[in-house]
């Protein structure tokens, strides 16, 4: 932490606690459009309160931005649900006959945990983290790096104890993993697209039951493996720490060697039982790598296709397959949940965490962009509203959506269909956007030593002032506050970071690196 302390008014965080109204007010209108069909434990009266108890306070300019911002609050609540075991989190409200105990499902656990750990309470993931340390089976049923996630949530909320109870059924989750899915001969993982959450793929129809040795399962293997080395460090777990080391490496290098095709410039999919061919087609998921930072500096060539309209440019969100692909398709029949087209919530949030992380690693270059990144998240939060039957545009998040009208194609046709499970997809907890603020674009990024990196995502110039207040990093309440001319918080002009009541770091603009 900077050793020198700025004397500077806590006027700004004053301000911010009497912004309590900014929630109360997008709570009401979130409120009064919704029929709350499921209620589990914090219904819609107490959803005011529970959110400004427990999130970071978020304030911009943009204000479609800062509503889809709190609408993503509003919904995660929702999937809080109090069980005689403790709290689990929800992926659909209405019950699914694929889910488990409680309704629960491992597939979306990623994103839970990473959302969910700015949560300023913290016990939510803590019973969370119990119930899979319990379903330890079910913990394998889809693609889950569960170890990686548990250590992204110690990050903000760091607890020995949560580790030292966590870490024997982690392993265990992890050698059951390499028992089940892992190839010896090929040196990699394998995975069914539909076990990955990615349905009726291009390159799962290359295969005769759609299986694969995908950038997503090894990825989130390497993630393990190193999330479980750095645990055996934190318990002085020596040969452990050396075990898992070596698998991350091994694992590292075979994303980077077998999967990356060379003439495509894109990490793809190898059909199983085949001959180790890559698929045709370029697929968003081949960005997962870099949620890793599995990727050299020398591949950034890939993020052009993400800007690009036959690539996966859409006017709603990326598409999941490359546009000029000849597998592509945005059907409204079949399938419901389509990977070979559609825009999914949980792809477009996978990608723009990926991004993320390089920029903040790599910084800028002429296919690296603050503005790539910016626009993406924009698209990204438009894409969270539905024109209702009146005729009125509200705030949705559902599982997939056509990328260039914005309809919601699941819900559509399941209502065709009949819609078996009312609304199954509203509010639907499979991805990741709050996180994409806190720790993209504001840039808040906890490190396993204590640390705790801010380095805004925002272009230079976009915004004259933004504010995000009270976020929970270990045991520690952060607060960014950019004013640039100081008239907007009555503070001292600039960037002021305060670690609880004190102003730690000062600048005259966002463009910055503060390591806490």
């Amino acid at each position: 932490m900077r050793a020198f302390l700025i004397t500077i008014s806590f006027l700004a965080l004053l301000v911010a606690c009497e912004k309590a109204n900014i929630v109360e007010s997008y709570v009401a209108e979130f409120n009064a459009y919704d029929d709350e069909i499921y209620v589990q434990e914090y219904d819609n009266s107490e959803a005011a309160q529970f959110l400004l108890n427990n999130i970071p306070i978020f304030e911009c300019p943009d204000k479609e931005l800062e509503k889809t911002y709190y609408f993503r609050w509003w919904t995660y609540r929702k999937h809080i649900l109090s069980t005689p075991e403790g709290f689990v989190i929800t992926e659909f409200l209405p019950d699914v006959p694929w889910a488990g105990k409680y309704n629960v499902i491992n597939c979306p656990g990623m994103h839970q945990f990473r959302e969910g750990r700015w949560l300023k309470n913290p016990n939510y993931l803590l019973d969370y983290a119990e119930y899979w340390c319990r379903e330890k089976t079910f913990a394998r049923k889809y693609s889950f790096p569960i170890a990686y996630s548990f250590w992204e949530f110690y990050k903000v909320h760091p607890d020995t104890v949560f580790i030292e109870k966590s870490y024997a059924a982690l392993k265990e989750i992890y050698a059951r993993w390499e028992e089940s899915h892992w190839d010896e001969k090929a040196g990699l993982f394998w995975q069914k697209d539909g076990y990955d959450g990615m349905e009726v793929s291009i390159s799962g129809a290359l295969s005769k039951d759609a299986t694969g040795y995908r950038a997503t399962i090894n990825s989130y293997m390497y993630a393990d493996a190193l999330a479980l080395a750095e645990m055996a460090k934190l318990l002085d777990m020596q040969s452990d720490v050396e075990y898992y080391s070596a698998k991350a490496e091994q694992l590292k290098n075979a994303v980077n060697e077998k999967l990356w095709d060379e003439s495509a410039r894109f990490y793809k999919v190898i059909p199983r039982h085949g001959d180790m061919q890559f698929s045709p087609a370029r697929e968003l998921h081949g960005y997962v790598p870099w949620m890793f930072g599995i990727p050299g500096t020398d591949r950034s060539d890939v993020w052009k296709q993400l800007d690009d309209t036959l690539g996966f440019k859409a006017p709603y969100g990326p598409t999941t397959a490359e546009r000029r692909a000849e597998g592509f398709r945005v059907n409204y029949t079949g399938h419901d949940c389509q990977w070979n087209g559609p825009s999914w919530p949980f792809a477009t949030a996978q990608t723009l965490t990926a991004l993320a992380r390089t920029l903040h690693e790599n910084g800028e270059n002429e296919n690296l962009s603050k503005e790539l990144y910016w626009e993406t998240l924009e698209t990204y939060s438009n894409s969270h509203r539905r024109v209702t039957e009146n005729g009125d545009k509200i705030c949705w998040i559902d599982e997939n959506l056509d990328p260039f009208t914005g309809k919601w194609l699941a819900r559509h046709m399941l209502m065709e269909k009949g819609n078996v499970y009312n609304e199954r997809g509203k509010d639907y907890n499979h991805s990741t956007f709050c996180d994409l603020i806190i720790s993209g674009l504001v840039g808040i990024q906890p490190q396993a030593n204590g640390d705790v990196v801010i380095e805004p995502l925002i272009p230079e110039g976009q915004w004259e002032w933004f504010a995000l207040f009270r976020v929970p990093c270990g045991g520690r309440l952060l607060s960014i506050v950019y004013d640039k001319t100081g008239k907007h918080y009555d503070c001292r002009p600039g960037l002021n970071v305060y670690v609880d009541r004190t102003c730690v770091f000062h600048s005259e603009t966002y463009d910055v690196r503060v390591v806490l």
